[in-house]
Parts: C-alpha cells; structure tokens; sequence
C-alpha cells in the first residue's frame, strides 16, 4: 500500500468543476471524481458548509483528506467529499456565507482562497489494502458508513448500476419497496440490505466477497432481478401491507423458502390473530415466525416476577418434572400449555421448573 501526503490548492481542485446530479461531480482538471455517480449526495447543512468556507477564509487548517488513484491516473475522493463540495460550490457563486458571496471578495482575498492549501493522502495499493486502510482511518469518527466503505473500494461499472437503482432519493428501489426497507437509500442503506440477502445465498454472508466477484460485471442486474423477486413474494403472501412489515428480513426468508407453498388467505388471518395477541411482545416477528414456524422471532411475553413467585410458593418448590426441591433463583417460568398451541401467558397457566427441566423439556 502507497500512501503519500500532498498540498493540493482550491485552484487546482476547482479546475474544470462540475456538479451534475445525475452524471457526479467532477474537479481537479476533469481528473478527480469528487461524488460518483450516485454516490452520497451532500448532506451538509447550512451551518457545516459555512464553517467549511469561514475556516478556509481565516487560514486555518481544514482536516486531512483521502483521495484513491486509480491505474488510469484518475483520483476518486475517499474522504472529504462535503468538505470539497463546500468549497468548490462557493466558489462557483452557489451561496454565500454572511452575505459575502465569492464575487464579492476583493481581489486578493479571492486568490488567498484559492491558493489555499488542501492536505489530501494519495492512496494507492490493492483492493483489500484499501478496504483495511480506509476503515483504521475511520475508526475515530462516523465518517463513512460500512457500505460506503465498500463502495470506496469496490468501483466499477457494475457498482454505479447497483448505486443507480439503491443510492439515490426516489431511485427504482424506493419507488418499488421503501415501505418494507429501513434506512435511507443516500446512506447506502438499501444497498447494504440487498446485498446481505443476496450474499448469504451466494457467497456465504460475506458481502465483501459478493461485491470482488461483481466488480467487474457491466451491471447490477442480477442484484436488481433477485430483489424484484424478493419484493414480489412478499406482496403476493402477505398482499395487505402493515407497518411491521418494514425492516424485515425479507431476503433471508425468501432464500430459504421462496419455494414453500404458502395460503395467503391463511396468512392474512393468522397475521391478525397474532397482532391481537398480546402475548407478541415484537408484532414484526409474527412474519418470520409464520414463514419459519420458530417462536423465537415472536418474542413471547415472560411470566412476570410476581406469576413466577406465586406460582412457586404453591409448588413449594417441588420442579412437577424431575420431583426434586430448589430455590426460587434456581427455576424459571414455563407454560403447561405451550403458547403456539393457545396457552396464555396467566398465573394459572404457569409452571416452575428447575433449569435443567425447562431447557430440556419438548414443546415449549
């Protein structure tokens, strides 16, 4: 890995700057792709981008900046795309600052500005040297999400498709399935969750893996396929949207059992039963549970301290399974009549067991 340390003046940076939001942002005589197509956009507020010009204004010193290089002699902006932007977007009139805008400037202020130094890392090396390099150097600040930690690394062609359909507001994705995703698709969110899913089918829950195999395809299609089929066996199971239907896993249930035959009738009113249910403590998990059968998903109330200490007093402490006597620490709670087949979470319908019984004991 090579990594060498340079002064880069605003001059230089803002040659031939543009800002387009569909094709990027571009600066440094054409060479250095400051935003990738669909990549982040700003999100700087107001007040961010101001101190960003004052500091640069009064001569302090801005924090480092990380640029990649590419084998064609290009450079792609690894940290400090706000940063960047901010600058260059003053000095080509978008705002002003105090009601000083860049034209407003006298003449040398306008070349202090621009001739002020940016100290920006050139890094060059191997794919996974970058990844390595570029998540030590972020450890100390929430400066790039994992996902766009991956997309500093995993550029191409086939990445800007991807970015197309996941990265940017109102992109094919939100459009299609934004109520049944969490996150926000310009912190690369959507992505990240896609690429999960289809990872763990195709290369063993290792994103990083899938994404060095896709590097160089021409396109993100087959990303984009698998999660229009995500989406679409999701709304033909469960065709009645609810808002505990967001941030499920989808694609880890539909890997697994896309090609189970399921009632979407059925489903839809054991859904209702089990919302009504005030025993399911996590209302979201009666998906899963319904498409994998496992009541861990649900959440089943527990008995509460005062059930579990009634209940124990009138066993004397005797485990109904095992006959021995314990202390009250020594047992847990346990429904006589399992929950999946209708008991209740009621004193009435409470046992305690000693440890060794209740982890073993079927049908719970």
């Amino acid at each position: 890995m090579q990594i060498e340390l340079k002064q880069i003046t605003i001059r230089e940076v803002f040659s031939q700057y543009e800002n387009d939001e569909e094709d990027g942002v571009y600066g440094y005589s054409g060479k250095l792709n400051i935003r990738p197509k669909y990549q982040r956009e700003f999100v700087y507020k107001d007040a961010q981008r101001n101190s960003v010009i004052e500091t640069v204004r009064k001569g302090f010193p801005l924090n480092v900046m990380y640029w990649a290089k590419n084998s064609d002699d290009t450079f792609e902006v690894l940290d400090g795309q706000q940063r960047t932007i901010s600058i260059c977007s003053y000095v080509a009139g978008d705002f002003s600052v105090n009601g000083m805008a860049f034209h407003n400037l006298t003449n040398d202020q306008k070349e202090d500005f621009l001739d002020y130094p940016l100290m920006v890392y050139f890094c060059e090396g191997k794919d996974s040297e970058k990844l390595d390099w570029f998540q030590t150097i972020n450890i100390a600040g929430a400066v790039l999400t994992d996902q766009e930690l991956r997309n500093a690394i995993y550029t191409g062609a086939w990445l800007t498709d991807a970015k197309s359909k996941f990265s940017k507001r109102n992109c094919a994705a939100y459009n299609l399935a934004n109520k049944y995703l969490e996150g926000d698709p310009i912190r690369q969110d959507y992505l990240e969750t896609v690429l999960k899913w289809i990872s763990k089918a195709k290369t063993k829950d290792d994103i990083n893996d899938f994404m060095a195999l896709s590097q160089n395809k021409p396109n993100a299609d087959e990303l984009w396929v698998y999660f229009q089929r995500v989406i679409a066996w999701v709304q033909i199971n469960f065709p009645d949207w609810r808002k505990e239907m967001r941030g499920v896993e989808w694609g880890l249930l539909y890997n697994d059992y896309h090609t189970f035959n399921f009632n979407p009738t059925e489903l839809k009113e054991k859904v209702s039963k089990y919302m009504k249910d005030e025993d399911v403590t996590k209302k979201s998990g009666i998906y899963p549970y319904l498409i994998t059968g496992k009541e861990k998903y649900l959440s089943i109330r527990a008995f509460s301290d005062s059930q579990k200490r009634e209940t124990f007093e009138r066993q004397k402490g005797v485990c109904p399974h095992c006959k021995d006597t314990f202390k009250f620490e020594e047992m847990e709670g346990d429904h006589i009549k399992p929950w999946h087949e209708g008991g209740p979470t009621k004193t009435e319908n409470c046992q305690m067991l000693c440890k060794d019984c209740n982890r073993t004991k079927s049908g719970k």
